[in-house]
């Protein structure tokens, strides 16, 4: 879909040259894990703060773009907000690329609504990408992790190999019949929290190609600001 929304995100290329990529379409995967087990975990833990089961898997939620950023820190509207590491596939006229994002989310919307939850938060990306035709044969040894800053203290809050999720070209495929149009941006899933998803005031990400030695990070700082009713 293209109605004239824009934003223009910029990367660092594997050879030290910038890609910039102007991005009309951002889609949000849900529900995206390839192991059952772990998937229905994720929808459990999810259920246990009142977010009501998906009603199939995998979920495509359209945001809109204006929600993307690669910032070191945003600001949120009130308490409830948390990140979830995923790979991003950013789809550009020189191929499709990957990198690492947050798909930030206010929980307390999540409860009712779980398309408007995602849009009341930025999304972050990191501001380094990969080809993706260079990872397609080890894509799932890949591996994302982050941590959070929980009352001052750094905590392990995801870690898991892309084995666990469904493959791009699967995902591009129920999607856009597996094409994704230049100047789209998909973010792939997540894995579940350990220790139970809940806020903090800084997120760090990153995802690691152990083939290749070859890591992307980001962290942002995460700033509530009232809830005023």
């Amino acid at each position: 879909m293209r109605d004239g929304a824009s934003v223009t995100l910029r990367f660092e290329k594997p050879d030290g040259g910038m890609l910039a990529v102007s991005i009309s379409d951002l889609i949000v995967g849900g529900w995206t894990g390839r192991d059952t087990g772990a998937l229905q975990h994720h929808i459990d833990e999810l259920k246990a703060i009142g977010v009501a089961p998906p009603s199939e898997t995998p979920l495509f939620y359209r945001n809109a773009v204006n929600v993307l950023m690669q910032d070191d820190a945003i600001q949120v509207v009130g308490p409830d907000t948390s990140g979830e590491v995923e790979a991003v596939l950013v789809s550009t006229d020189e191929g499709i690329w990957v990198t690492v994002g947050s798909d930030h989310t206010d929980r307390a919307a999540e409860t009712y609504s779980v398309a408007g939850s995602k849009q009341m938060c930025p999304k972050i990306l990191a501001r380094e990408a990969w080809p993706l035709d260079d990872l397609l044969d080890h894509w799932d040894d890949l591996r994302l992790r982050s941590r959070a800053t929980i009352d001052g203290t750094e905590v392990p809050y995801q870690d898991g190999a892309l084995a666990a999720m469904r493959r791009p070209e699967e995902l591009m495929e129920r999607y856009a019949n597996g094409v994704l149009p230049p100047g789209s941006v998909m973010m792939l899933g997540t894995f579940a929290a350990i220790g139970g998803i809940r806020p903090a005031s800084r997120f760090t990400m990153e995802i690691e190609d152990p083939t290749r030695g070859a890591k992307i990070s980001h962290a942002y700082d995460i700033h509530s600001l009232p809830l005023v009713s």
